[in-house]
């Protein structure tokens, strides 16, 4: 059983920065791409960043230059770094793992952070 448990999220003022952490554990033979999504009510769930194994990032273009994601593989963790932070960031942070099992890759779900941008 695999589980992510996700931290760093709260309120923050317009231009201010928060960090999130997601640690994965469990049965984890080799964790390929990690990388963090967000949800507002009413809109689908989109992704931010991502971070493969060998350490490409990929951005949402309204994120980028502002966020920036990274993880520690010896700790089974995805950080992300937000920056310059605006309203429009308000949403649920939902970090995701994919993970190489012998049926295959099967993706993995944190229970969501809560980010509040509002003055």
């Amino acid at each position: 059983q695999v589980q992510l448990v996700e931290s760093g999220g709260g309120l923050v003022q317009p231009g201010g920065s928060l960090r999130l952490s997601c640690v994965a554990s469990g049965s984890i033979f080799r964790i390929n791409e990690m990388g963090w999504y967000r949800q507002v009510p009413g809109k689908p769930r989109e992704l931010v960043a991502a971070v493969t194994g060998g350490g490409h990032t990929d951005y949402a273009d309204s994120v980028k230059g502002r966020f920036t994601i990274s993880r520690d593989n010896a700790k089974d963790t995805v950080y992300m770094e937000m920056n310059r932070l605006k309203p429009e960031d308000t949403a649920v942070y939902y970090c995701y793992i994919a993970v190489a099992e012998v049926a295959g890759m099967t993706d993995y779900w944190g229970q969501g952070t809560q980010v509040a941008v509002s003055s």
